[in-house]
């Protein structure tokens, strides 16, 4: 009896040394963390957020749905009226403009604050700087009230009595191109920053190269630096358009008919506040999502081009040191 166990224990005490052995010195130090057993992992606070956050969400839904002050027959209703399709229409019309205008503008801007020219600087830092500083709305009703501060608008040459044109201020500072002045000048002061930041992002050894391959400054900024730029530019810029969007809704105070002056002018006649506010708001989160979905295929496809432009870099790469190690 006791033969046997002393020889169970020499045998035992044998594999353990083995093993002690291999751990120790048997193997890379990734064999032996794959070794060690693997420990089950518990998010019980995640799995508690979550459950909350889903029951307040089912919550809402159901608190709207149920609730016997909204009419959703009415919302079914004006979701397609004609009058509202107008006002998305009108919408979507000044927030692309607005946008581009924001776009054009604060590139030169950009490259005003880039300058080399102190009065380029020193004006582009004054224009961001103002725009900044003064709230959308005070702009919007500036530009549409500009008849009271200047009757009429003039062209003429100066220090003559010669007069080109001259029209009156009200006639052509119409709702659309105040609200159209108004977000595109404002926007055209976040756009220069945004834009300024992405050619700032781009290596100074890019802009040198083009210099010495012969390129003109404005070659090189069209071919070499904003191509580059663009993939730090365009991802803030899809966040403007979207925000945007939305600050097209201050329109309404101006008397332009966009899509929330569309639901004022309904509401103001059939008193349904809420539901005719609730169509509005489908239409911005559509239009949201619209927009959102198209930011995100952008960045995809900018990132697989980035990908496979570095990938291709390195091929190259590699291939030209191949070739010297050959020679």
């Amino acid at each position: 009896m006791n033969a046997t166990e002393s020889a169970d224990d020499r045998v035992a005490g044998s594999t353990q040394t083995k093993t002690s052995t291999d751990l120790s010195s048997g193997g890379t130090d990734a064999d032996r963390v794959a070794a060690l057993p693997e420990a089950r992992t518990y998010h019980l606070g995640r799995w508690a957020v979550s459950i909350i956050v889903v029951l307040l969400a089912a919550l809402f839904v159901r608190v709207l749905a149920i609730n016997p002050n909204l009419d959703w027959g009415v919302v079914a209703e004006y979701l397609f009226n004609p009058t509202v399709m107008d006002g998305v229409k009108n919408t979507i019309v000044i927030t692309v403009l607005a946008q581009l205008v924001g776009i054009t503008g604060g590139l030169l801007l950009a490259l005003g604050r880039l300058s080399a020219n102190p009065v380029l600087r020193v004006g582009a830092s004054a224009y961001i700087w103002l725009f900044r500083g003064v709230p959308v709305l005070v702009q919007l009703i500036f530009w549409f009230n500009l008849g009271l501060v200047f009757p009429s608008l003039t062209v003429g040459i100066p220090w003559t009595s010669i007069t080109l044109i001259s029209i009156p201020t009200n006639s052509a500072i119409t709702p659309f191109v105040a609200v159209l002045l108004g977000l595109g000048l404002n926007e055209m002061a976040y756009m220069a920053e945004i834009i300024r930041g992405g050619l700032l992002g781009v290596p100074p050894g890019q802009r040198e190269a083009a210099a010495s391959l012969g390129m003109t400054p404005s070659q090189t900024l069209r071919k070499v630096v904003l191509p580059q730029a663009g993939r730090l530019i365009i991802p803030p810029t899809s966040n403007q358009l979207i925000i945007m969007l939305k600050i097209s809704a201050l329109a309404s105070v101006v008397t332009y008919q966009d899509l929330l002056t569309s639901v004022q002018l309904i509401y103001s006649v059939n008193l349904r506040t809420l539901e005719l506010l609730t169509v509005a708001s489908i239409w911005y989160v559509a239009l949201t999502t619209v927009c959102t979905l198209g930011q995100s295929t952008l960045e995809r496809r900018m990132g697989r081009s980035s990908a496979a432009a570095i990938t291709q870099r390195s091929g190259a790469m590699s291939r030209l040191f191949s070739g010297r190690v050959s020679r």
